[in-house]
């Protein structure tokens, strides 16, 4: 018999920006400045700077100005205003976003319940998670590098302190991670709501001086003209320009924990016209200056925007910010990893859970400790953040156009759009993030392979363990026993001990391994043996009325299923102790837990993986977090059983 457990009611687990908020929702908007923007808020910094100062250098006339000022806003508009904050950020996976939960929407809406992933779709979904983890190295260091950089305009003497500061910076903030960022991140907000405020004041105040340049911004033909007069020359400012719209997928990734309405409200009206206003002003600045000292200023014209008493203080605000964004990208690298392990793409590692109240507040000590050595090797290896800037824009622009792919199979398959609405659409978009992934391509020589090899690392190490496994479960289920015939030979047979015994599963069919091992070697039963297996739905959080499945064997054996979403925490003991109606109470001291640890055998004799791939896979396997960490089980409970496979 199969039924629906009796369960005592839990909290909800959700993070703040589901459902309605005691905040509300200008809250909400306040909070996300200082989360959300961090990545595209800096970006003014550096962004401008580079398109003109960069590996492919313009002169710094009213031509190009107004044409770079035209693209930055234009881009703005149809990548970030239209693109995301208005068509994807609709398709949300019971609230969350990023491209993991979109790939995983389109899996749970597919017709009859079947899966209905394409290989090429399911590829593009992990290798733009993959480029998430170039991102993630490369945010922090230019960043960061560019903030501290700002010295060498107050002080050029400083110029030979920028590397150890900024090293000590990012060194200090990968350090506090394992402390947990809720205390640091009440600051978050406010410090962003100034940082914000200084950006549109700086700008208004030379835009004051130049009205006209709001005109000239606004007016697509200076775009147009731009690259009617110097065509390669405007193809080549695409890549830097991109710079502007770096972090615009951060608005999707962190929907889940403000909502997309405040995100969409904080996006519209302060965040983009902060940046614009401080774009402009900074074009409006040069503009109005003699050639000889443009091409001066325009080397880092952020920090020139300030007089120069107050030159200082600007830089020490714009490190603050850029250690808000860097903060941001780290926190979303342990939820993307987070969601990765628990949909099967990446094996089991230690997570710390940093906040008692807020779920999303995690650390992955692997990831955090990788990141930071990966980004201290940049910053000591491009040595500026112009440098740095080369390779930045490939994984974001290589992300932006997967997310486009993904969007088409939501609008077509999902949404079932009007072509006539859809395709006009999707080419809009198609047709800007090819263009801006293609200028990007150029930089691949000077740094930009960087990205696309930690890109193909990640996807290689993805795909390998998401294909071993399930070629090891596929191994697995070969040599099981029907659990009704083994119920019914050994219920009888053997001696029974008081207690509970769980046997924990990854197939929800069969006699696991460990028992018929402990059968074998023992020669006992538990008074009640639970088969379990945790399956890890595809959506971010599971009701709790769909939580648990039991079902009765006979004879004191029962199957049970516990469903927990890709973004809660998978909690054993916390979960069996919450089932009233299966017999006793679960206790602990009387609950033993059986785990099955897999020695794999990797001969390349049977097809599925090249032996090169099954040796990764079970190095893997071998270094994986162990069943009883990651599912909480009481170290004094559990017994391990070995057994071989192979793949």
């Amino acid at each position: 018999m199969t039924d629906t457990i009796a369960t005592s009611k839990l909290p909800d687990e959700r993070p703040a920006g589901h459902g309605h908020h005691p905040a509300g929702v200008l809250g909400l908007a306040v909070s996300a400045v200082g989360i959300v923007f961090g990545d595209i808020g800096t970006s003014p910094i550096y962004a401008f700077r580079e398109t003109f100062a960069g590996h492919h250098q313009l002169a710094p006339d009213a031509l190009h100005i107004y044409g770079v000022l035209s693209l930055i806003f234009w881009s703005m508009m149809i990548v970030v205003t239209f693109k995301y904050v208005a068509v994807i950020m609709r398709a949300d996976n019971k609230g969350e976003g990023g491209s993991l939960a979109l790939l995983a929407l389109i899996n749970r809406k597919s017709e009859g319940g079947k899966k209905r992933w394409a290989t090429g779709i399911v590829m593009l979904g992990v290798f733009a998670t993959a480029l998430f983890y170039g991102d993630s190295m490369i945010t922090p260091a230019i960043s960061v590098l560019s903030a501290v950089e700002g010295l060498t305009t107050v002080q050029t003497r400083f110029e030979p302190f920028v590397i150890p500061i900024a090293i000590g910076i990012l060194v200090g903030l990968f350090a506090i991670q394992a402390r947990g960022t809720a205390v640091v991140g009440r600051l978050f907000g406010p410090v962003m709501l100034f940082y914000f405020l200084v950006l549109s004041v700086l700008g208004i105040w030379h835009i004051a001086g130049s009205p006209g340049i709001i005109l000239e911004t606004l007016n697509p033909w200076n775009a147009v003209q731009f690259f009617l007069t110097d065509g390669w020359l405007a193809f080549l400012a695409m890549g830097s320009v991109v710079l502007a719209v770096t972090g615009a997928e951060a608005l999707y990734a962190d929907m889940g924990h403000f909502g997309r309405k405040p995100i969409g409200i904080s996006w519209l009206f302060f965040v983009m016209p902060a940046l614009m206003l401080n774009y402009m002003g900074q074009g409006a600045m040069i503009v109005s200056l003699d050639p000889a000292q443009a091409l001066e200023v325009v080397k880092n014209p952020f920090f020139f925007l300030a007089p120069e008493t107050l030159r200082l203080p600007l830089v020490i605000l714009a490190t603050m910010a850029t250690i808000i964004a860097s903060q941001a990208v780290i926190s979303g690298a342990f939820s993307v990893t987070q969601q990765a392990i628990q949909l099967g793409f990446i094996p089991r590692l230690r997570i710390t859970h940093t906040s008692a109240s807020a779920a999303g507040q995690i650390y992955i000590p692997v990831i955090n400790w990788v990141l930071m050595v990966m980004v201290i090797l940049l910053v000591l290896f491009f040595q500026t953040s112009s440098n740095l800037a080369a390779a930045y824009g490939i994984a974001v622009t290589g992300a932006m156009f997967i997310d486009t792919c993904l969007l088409s199979v939501v609008l077509f398959s999902l949404w079932r759009w009007s072509p006539w609405l859809a395709v006009p659409l999707l080419a809009v978009f198609f047709i800007v993030d090819i263009a801006y992934f293609a200028a990007n391509l150029t930089k691949v020589p000077d740094g930009g392979w960087f990205p696309l090899l930690v890109g193909l690392v990640a996807f290689t190490f993805l795909t390998t363990w998401a294909k071993g496994r399930q070629l090891m479960l596929a191994r697995m289920r070969e040599a099981s026993m029907p659990v009704e015939i083994f119920v019914k030979s050994a219920a009888n047979s053997a001696a029974r001990v008081p207690g509970t015994a769980v046997f924990m599963t990854t197939s929800p069919s069969g006699v696991p391994h460990a028992l018929l091992h402990n059968l074998k070697h023992n020669k006992v039963l538990h008074e009640r043996v639970m088969l379990l297996t945790v399956s890890i739905e595809d959506v971010p959080y599971v009701e709790e009325v769909r939580r648990f499945q039991m079902t009765d064997l006979g004879s004191g054996f029962y199957r049970l299923v516990i469903r927990f979403g890709f973004m809660q925490e998978s909690d054993v003991p916390s979960a069996l102790c919450r089932i009233h109606n299966c017999g006793p109470d679960f206790k602990m001291m009387d609950t033993s837990f059986f785990l099955a640890r897999q020695t794999l055998l990797t001969t390349g004799n049977r097809p599925g993986m090249a032996l090169w791939r099954e040796r990764l896979f079970s190095w893997m396997l071998r270094n994986a977090e162990s069943a009883m960490e990651f599912f909480k089980l009481p170290p004094n409970r559990v017994v391990e059983l070995g057994s071989q496979v192979e793949l």
